[in-house]
């Protein structure tokens, strides 16, 4: 299928916009229906009316994706063949120079009792300002001997640990346990070549832990460790020229990673609107990300979620006045606020253009999107619909 993408890509002038609400998808309990079903969006509807609807699986059934699989989905990349670690994604969205070697993670500080037990896995979230100082203390104090370590903020409760030296390898085990009441997770090698990286993040992590002591943030969990990625960028796979537009480091980050143009960072809905205005001359992809939904979503805020959904709702007339060939709006996996984590459950998802039929579905949301033209497919599979409706796949064969 990538060589297919490469040998069926031609040239257009027409204009797609990638509309991603970061864990947008939900599910209906007794009470209630979904965030999305709840959330009055009058312009989203609209869409649905006129376009078709499906829902997406982002790497398998049952499978709770992270962000960068579900992103690197939306984009059209297998997940299952394309794995990103966060420490790569986090490195591109802060611009860091990862070189070749280098073994990188995503940082998350955190709260510890006095057991030693996870009471917070984000620390509060973190402010950025109090994410800057710990980060500075810990570089003034730290020693790792041979291996060179950069440790940088990223936003709120999340940073970016880079090691840099001899025989380094990223096959080593996330930290986080991604739950509260327990003890992190020691590091430990996946195989034998990475023994040696294993044990040097578990001094790294025993000597942040004293340097920390009495600090609100009193610890660091790690996740994704990874190394310099080599993914085809959206011109060599797509033929596009894309530019990619988010507030949080790591979504700027995978944008860049797949050869998007990042401009400065929007600061909310208008600066996301005003960096929008800015690129459509230049650009005929449009990564568009709001993470506002995910974060109530982990939050367990469902009325905040309902609310982030309604502020996109009431931003879209905006984007429509642009004229996009194609829009598809979506989210990269689900992020229910009765779970307050990640989930498997299928994304919503709807697209419009003047070469998208119209299907017999007239609301957005989980339940009514079942039920439209494109039923039930894989995340990956958007991107090519996207493609041909945008007029950018030539035909195959004779």
């Amino acid at each position: 299928m990538d060589q297919l993408f490469e040998r069926l890509k031609t040239p257009s002038d027409s204009k797609i916009v990638l509309m991603v609400l970061d864990g947008l998808g939900g599910f209906r309990t007794p009470q209630r229906g979904s965030e999305l079903f709840e959330a009055k969006t009058p312009n989203l509807d609209r869409l649905a009316k006129e376009g078709s609807s499906g829902v997406h699986t982002v790497v398998a059934p049952g499978v709770t994706p992270g962000s960068g699989a579900g992103h690197l989905a939306l984009f059209g990349y297998d997940p299952l063949k394309w794995e990103l670690g966060r420490g790569a994604l986090s490195a591109a969205g802060i611009g860091f120079d990862l070189q070749s070697g280098d073994v990188a993670a995503r940082v998350n500080f955190c709260h510890l009792d006095d057991e030693g037990m996870l009471t917070d896995r984000r620390a509060g979230r973190l402010p950025t300002e109090e994410n800057e100082r710990l980060c500075l203390k810990i570089r003034e104090q730290a020693d790792l001997g041979d291996i060179e370590f950069f440790l940088q903020t990223e936003k709120e409760h999340r940073a970016l640990l880079v090691l840099r030296g001899e025989g380094l390898s990223p096959l080593v085990t996330d930290t986080d346990p991604q739950a509260i009441g327990v003890s992190p997770l020691a590091p430990a090698p996946i195989d034998e070549s990475a023994e040696g990286t294993a044990a040097c993040v578990r001094n790294f992590l025993d000597q942040t832990k004293k340097i920390l002591e009495g600090e609100k943030a009193n610890f660091l969990l790690l996740r994704g460790f990874d190394t310099l990625p080599d993914l085809p960028s959206f011109d060599q796979r797509y033929g596009l020229n894309g530019i990619g537009i988010a507030s949080y480091p790591m979504y700027r980050g995978i944008a860049r990673i797949a050869g998007m143009e990042v401009p400065s960072s929007a600061a909310g809905l208008d600066g996301t609107l005003q960096a929008l205005r800015e690129g459509w001359p230049s650009y005929d992809f449009m990564f568009v990300h709001h993470k506002a939904t995910d974060s109530a979503g982990e939050d367990g805020d469902f009325d905040r979620k309902v609310a982030a959904i309604e502020e996109v709702d009431a931003m879209l007339p905006e984007v429509m006045k642009l004229q996009p060939d194609v829009i598809c709006v979506t989210g990269d996996h689900s992020t229910p606020s009765q779970m307050m984590e990640h989930s498997w459950h299928p994304v919503a998802f709807v697209m419009w253009g003047s070469r998208i039929p119209a299907d017999s579905v007239e609301t957005f949301n989980e339940e009514a999107a079942r039920q439209g033209g494109f039923g039930s497919v894989m995340a990956k599979d958007l991107m090519p619909h996207m493609l041909a409706a945008a007029g950018r796949l030539m035909k195959f064969g004779a």
